[in-house]
């Protein structure tokens, strides 16, 4: 009892550190209470291979189960301020390479 006690005062006394240097750094990005923010967590698997009924339960986990790694991070994201715009092919008769193709 006394360990789990321990432990969730550590947890909590790491949150807090967490907090405010969370709060400091969205403070300095310049964001919103009404910006769509999600937080993921990266360094993940997930096993993709149906291994039927009878697996080693030590190598192989059933498909679609989830593993975290030992160096897994969480990722605050900031939707509305993503600056994702997709590549567009160049028009007709604008690409003027600087060396152009010469076959031999």
């Amino acid at each position: 009892m006394a360990d789990q006690v321990s432990s969730s005062r550590k947890a909590t006394a790491v949150m807090k550190t967490v907090s405010d240097k969370l709060s400091e750094a969205i403070s300095n990005l310049g964001w919103d209470c009404y910006d769509n923010v999600v937080v993921e967590i990266g360094g993940t698997q997930v096993s993709g291979i149906d291994v039927g009924e009878e697996y080693n339960k030590k190598w192989q986990s059933p498909i679609g189960t989830r593993k975290y790694n030992k160096d897994a991070f969480i990722v605050i994201k900031n939707l509305d301020r993503t600056p994702f715009e997709p590549s567009k092919p160049f028009p007709e008769g604008e690409f003027k390479p600087a060396h152009p193709y010469q076959s031999k």
